[in-house]
């Protein structure tokens, strides 16, 4: 099975970014926008930086959210952080700790960003489909995390 997402696509658009001097902003930006364009089950697509002990957001595509800044250990998100592993949540009603960022959200693929051990932030996607994310769409949003820690 093939996931969804084109990942090899995003990466060489964000390659091609970054040799065209866009900045850190504009590179986060595009990968949201890269991700959501490959369409169901990609609804919204939050890149969140780590500052400290919170996630702060610093790009986004799709529904707006009022969640700018998440503690490290609260929600999928900052779960993901804590605990340096990436989240597949197939139906976030079931989840305690979950924070809606709507109302139509049913599941959750966090992928951390990160340089070796350190983790620079996360890749969020929300999807109105229920437990959506297969491996190998994990696998293709893990291609774009390790792209962009390379090059932030």
């Amino acid at each position: 099975m093939t996931a969804v997402l084109d990942a090899d696509r995003v990466v060489t658009r964000l390659r091609s970014g970054f040799n065209h001097d866009a900045s850190r902003a504009q590179l986060l930006t595009m990968a949201a926008e890269l991700i959501r364009e490959a369409g169901a089950p990609y609804t919204s697509v939050y890149l969140y930086m780590l500052h400290g002990d919170e996630l702060v957001l610093e790009a986004y595509s799709g529904r707006a959210t009022e969640h700018e800044r998440i503690r490290v250990g609260e929600g999928v998100c900052g779960t993901a952080v804590a605990t340096g592993l990436d989240q597949n949540v197939g139906d976030v009603q079931g989840r305690e700790n979950y924070i809606a960022c709507n109302a139509f959200t049913k599941s959750e693929l966090v992928v951390l960003i990160r340089r070796g051990k350190q983790v620079l932030g996360q890749i969020d996607v929300d999807s109105d489909q229920l437990d959506p994310f297969t491996p190998e769409e994990e696998r293709a949003v893990g291609r774009v995390a390790e792209a962009l820690a390379v090059l932030l």
